[in-house]
């Protein structure tokens, strides 16, 4: 790629190199103290339950889960769609990092990306599990199985997702390769793969929400104003969450990531987050100000239907979490404050995954084609399966981390012979 002829020798000197590698990651992720090894060992805990759950919904079917042929989406795509917004995330620390050159995000980029990694791998095993078995999965493999493209917009989901994973997989694994053996990485390799991330973060999201709004049976996710906020909430919960683990990296580590940085990344929380609120306020008028039949899962949503409330509870807790968490970060007092700002960025994830989540899924079901409403409640399958993936999704990202840190900080190199 840079026009270099290489000769045998050089091809030698980096198999070694690759081989020193892999050596000295495996060396990096199996060694670390006590609370380490309880981390790493709760979450493999969690993933053989979730396993021996998802083996009893291969066995049984997905009659075992509290889908329906009424609710046909459930707990699998309502985290689905929440963590395509936290992949997306990264792209708020690669704008100013790589494009404006703010060098204050120079240290949390690559945790970002590595964090979007984690994210897109959870989205795909929650797009597998809810296909009921991975040998579904073939449907989605172009010109091989049934893909539909360009005509299905699950099809351009399918096409983005795995393009933002192979961006944020390549350009991290570039740069810290040539930090490992000791240069300096060449910004004509990997700069355009940089901006070709940014708008492509934005594509994930824009399509997984055009997924939603181009069902025109589904009227409660008929709204132009979907995407837009999809795009607000993904830029709130991504960066609530990156503060959250740059603030445990920078507790328990020599990583360097400062307090600067952490309050940039919070203002662009606050932004998003306030400009979230808006949306949802405006969605709300339109649902309830002047109501039509086709207000019916809003109203169920918000107030109930026919005695039928259990997403009541759910949904303005998720709202009274953002609307205090947003408060909290508007205050300048308080969003510099690390201890209220970490109480806020937990409280505002929280409150985005339950109204991004359940909270706009399932309700886009009920009342179903002939006013029927059945109501979704996840089975203990579903649950279990759920946090194992989340789990998963954890134990690559500390994996990453575990790699990337001591590169990063000049303790593990390669060594010439």
């Amino acid at each position: 790629m840079d026009g270099k002829t290489y000769t045998a020798d050089e091809n030698s000197k980096s198999i070694s190199a690759f081989g020193s590698f892999v050596k000295d990651a495996f060396n990096s992720v199996t060694s670390g103290g006590s609370r380490y090894h309880i981390w790493m060992g709760s979450l493999t805990f969690l993933m053989l339950v979730a396993a021996f759950a998802y083996s009893v919904q291969l066995r049984e079917g997905l009659s075992v889960t509290g889908m329906s042929d009424h609710v046909s989406w459930g707990l699998y795509i309502s985290n689905f769609t929440f963590l395509v917004g936290v992949a997306a995330a990264a792209v708020m620390l690669v704008l100013p990092a790589y494009v404006l050159k703010d060098v204050d995000f120079k240290g949390a980029v690559l945790i970002g990306e590595g964090l979007a990694v984690a994210a897109l791998v959870m989205c795909l095993s929650f797009v597998v599990v809810d296909l009921g078995g991975p040998a579904r999965m073939w449907h989605l493999i172009p010109f091989i199985g049934l893909f539909n493209w360009p005509q299905s917009m699950l099809a351009w989901d399918v096409i983005v997702l795995n393009g933002y994973l192979v961006i944020n997989i390549t350009i991290p694994a570039y740069i810290l390769w040539k930090h490992y053996k000791g240069e300096r990485p060449n910004p004509k390799i990997y700069l355009p793969g940089v901006f070709l991330s940014v708008f492509w973060a934005v594509g994930i999201h824009m399509v997984t929400a055009f997924l939603y709004a181009g069902l025109p049976s589904r009227p409660f996710w008929n709204s132009s104003l979907l995407g837009p906020r999809f795009l607000a909430s993904a830029f709130a919960a991504g960066p609530a969450l990156i503060i959250l683990i740059l603030g445990i990296i920078r507790r328990h580590t020599e990583y360097d990531i400062k307090t600067e940085t952490l309050n940039k990344i919070a203002l662009i929380v606050t932004v998003a987050a306030q400009i979230n609120l808006i949306m949802l306020g405006s969605e709300i008028f339109k649902e309830f100000y002047a109501p039509t039949e086709h207000s019916a899962s809003a109203i169920y949503l918000f107030f109930g239907l026919e005695g039928q409330n259990s997403l009541v509870p759910w949904i303005w807790t998720g709202i009274l979490l953002n609307v205090f968490a947003t408060a909290a970060l508007t205050l300048h007092r308080y969003r510099k404050d690390i201890r209220l700002l970490n109480w806020a960025c937990a409280l505002l994830f929280l409150g985005i995954w339950i109204e991004k989540g359940m909270g706009l899924i399932v309700p886009g079901f009920i009342p179903g084609q002939w006013g029927e409403i059945v109501e979704y409640f996840p089975s203990w399958v579903e649950i279990a399966v759920t946090v194992g993936v989340w789990a998963f999704g954890a134990f690559v990202f500390t994996i990453l981390v575990k790699v990337a840190v001591p590169i990063e900080l000049g303790k593990v190199r390669f060594t010439k012979d």
